[in-house]
């Protein structure tokens, strides 16, 4: 727990905070930063983006990220009492009930259909269905080898959530490309992620990409991460992104390649840390949209 739950919050809060991750709001950004890339790109050449429009998508992804770490504990409150990183979180710990759990997941997804309603029709319908996906994913890591895949192709949606909003339509050309890239993305930081958990999982029987690469891990991560970077070049061609996008991609890139060199797979913490450091890929490729746009 961070000092500022323990500072600020009142003790009977402090679990509903864990629960909802909000002592751990680096990942905040992961769910983010698709949303805000969109919607950068989807405003007008040479202007700013909308700034109203990002605050709320901020402020949503917060609502959006705590509920689906909720759904998460409450599906896998009996694996987490067998994984050291996570038998100490709030369900698995017995610090609150499934009961109060789900009452927690309720005013979660009140405070995101609220956000929702801030859009327009089309985003609201589309803002609603993603929660399918968001509450389907704990079950993956029963059901496939590739959960992580599932994940990116859940946090991704936030791409085409994000342009609806601003444009109340859709550019495929660029979106389907920046889709892609970020499905990539999530599968490598995590992959790098579920790293800390392998040998629970494992005897927990829960499936990872972690325990399906193995020993070849960093080989399959460096082919996600070039298919990633690409996407994303292809993405700033279809968009018709200025030279200076180029720039900051570039050092995406090297951002993805230090990541994959550099990190210990079997050091737990280092997994963390690279893991966290995934909200400055996704910073660069946000200042390098909003430069391409603005430049345009």
């Amino acid at each position: 727990m961070t000092p500022w739950v323990e500072r600020w919050l009142p003790a009977a809060a402090r679990p509903y905070a864990m629960l909802a991750r909000l002592h751990k709001p680096d990942a905040i950004w992961l769910y983010a930063w698709p949303c805000l890339w969109s919607i950068a790109m989807a405003a007008e050449k040479a202007e700013v983006p909308d700034m109203k429009m990002m605050a709320l998508f901020g402020f949503g992804s917060v609502f959006l990220r705590g509920a689906a770490c909720t759904v998460n504990d409450l599906l896998d409150r009996d694996i987490d009492k067998k994984v050291e990183r996570t038998k100490s979180r709030p369900l698995a710990s017995g610090a609150l009930t499934p009961a109060q759990g789900f009452y927690f997941l309720v005013f979660q997804v009140l405070l995101w259909i609220g956000f929702l309603l801030q859009l327009n029709r089309h985003s609201l319908i589309m803002g609603t269905s993603w929660l399918v996906p968001f509450f389907s994913y704990p079950l993956m890591k029963r059901l496939t080898q590739w959960p992580q895949a599932f994940l990116g192709f859940t946090v991704s949606c936030g791409v085409f959530l994000g342009s609806s909003a601003v444009k109340g339509s859709l550019d495929y050309t660029a979106l389907l490309p920046m889709y892609f890239a970020g499905i990539c993305w999530t599968l490598v930081y995590d992959t790098i992620y579920a790293h800390q958990d392998k040998k629970d999982d494992f005897n927990a029987g829960v499936k990872s990409t972690a325990i399906t690469f193995g020993d070849n891990t960093k080989y399959w991560l460096t082919g996600f991460g070039a298919a990633c970077i690409s996407s994303l070049a292809l993405t700033g061609y279809n968009a018709h992104l200025a030279w200076p996008y180029y720039p900051f991609l570039a050092a995406a890139a090297g951002h993805l390649a230090w990541q994959v060199s550099t990190v210990d797979l079997s050091d737990k913490s280092d997994c963390n840390n690279k893991f966290v450091s995934n909200k400055w890929f996704g910073a660069l490729i946000f200042g390098g949209i909003l430069c391409g746009v603005l430049a345009s």
